[in-house]
């Protein structure tokens, strides 16, 4: 990198290093939990319980020096629990706010699908506008306020399917599968002693390489990372392709072009990059298109899945030389 780009390099790899003290393994998914992050959007973690997803969210509140909350979405959530609401006082015979949750700027949505529309649409203004209405009057969050949302893909019965324009908000779906067996390994022993992840957690081991205000300095600088016009082409002529495509019946929109351009100049950063490479974007299709289509039901019929038409959509779009 340029020497205007290595206060970045070293923070990112100051976080890795930090966070690799808690989750074991999991590179991918802890680089793209920081794409999120240091392009200031959100992410839909997918994955089985036990992987360490709201691990991986506190460790990350953790080394950014930032405020960490959860919600754990159940049917009988109602909108008010998350965005808080005015109670009367009556020694002040006046109402007062109770901020919700939400008030965070790290936000764990712990199996966002298990609480109904009407409830999870609570998020929208907050995830979009990083303001919050409460009886008519709107409070500002935080301006890193980042939602990590979970689902388990394993289960349907009591979910509520996401709506397409919640989904659309998340820049990136990210998957956490289970660790490799040699990661898993480690994770044993050490949960024999008293270095559990958790517990290194609990005890503070774990050192803030940032503070929040930092962010906003570090996203300007991963700015200058370069970006030549014939990639921001290929990455919008890609999700123009995911509309056309045969087995799609509802591709992806225009935010999924800026989400896609801005989470490959991030990789490119956490790859010790200034410059970003077409692998670099066809390395986040997966993550920023597989949740924003919907494939065809005679192809979902057939067996096909929204992964494979990403790749087929690859295979067509010209790569820029």
């Amino acid at each position: 990198m340029e020497n205007s780009l290595v206060p970045l390099k070293d923070t990112l790899a100051r976080a890795r290093a930090e966070i690799s003290k808690v989750i074991i393994g999991q590179k991918e998914v802890v680089d793209l939990a920081l794409v999120a992050i240091f392009t200031n959007q959100h992410a839909l973690i997918e994955g089985v319980p036990g992987v360490a997803k709201t691990l991986l969210v506190r460790t990350l509140g953790q080394v950014l020096g930032c405020e960490f909350g959860r919600i754990q979405f159940t049917p009988d959530l109602m909108p008010a629990d998350i965005t808080g609401t005015n109670i009367f006082n009556l020694q002040k015979n006046d109402f007062t706010l109770v901020r919700g949750p939400i008030f965070t700027t790290f936000l764990l949505a712990d199996e966002i699908n298990r609480a109904p529309a009407k409830t999870q649409s609570a998020l929208l203004q907050a995830m979009q506008e990083r303001t919050v209405t409460i009886d008519r009057e709107s409070h500002v969050l935080p301006p890193n306020f980042t939602v990590f949302a979970t689902q388990n893909p394993m289960e349907s019965e009591g979910t509520y399917p996401l709506a397409e324009a919640q989904k659309d908000r998340f820049m990136l779906k990210i998957r956490m599968e289970a660790p490799e067996r040699s990661d898993e390994l480690i994770l044993a022993h050490r949960s024999l002693g008293a270095d559990s992840p958790e517990a290194v957690l609990q005890r503070g081991e774990v050192q803030s390489v940032i503070t929040p205000q930092d962010l906003v300095s570090l996203r300007f600088q991963m700015r200058q990372v370069t970006l030549r016009e014939e990639l921001v082409a290929y990455a919008v002529d890609l999700v123009r392709a995911t509309r056309t495509h045969e087995s799609v019946l509802v591709g992806a929109g225009p935010r999924a072009s800026q989400s896609l351009l801005l989470a490959s100049r991030a990789w490119a950063a956490l790859a010790g990059r200034d410059f970003v490479t077409p692998d670099d974007v066809k390395h986040l299709s997966q993550p920023v298109l597989e949740h924003r289509l919907i494939l065809r039901p005679e192809f979902e019929l057939e067996g096909s899945t929204v992964s494979e038409a990403i790749e087929r959509i690859l295979q067509t779009v010209p790569v820029p030389r």
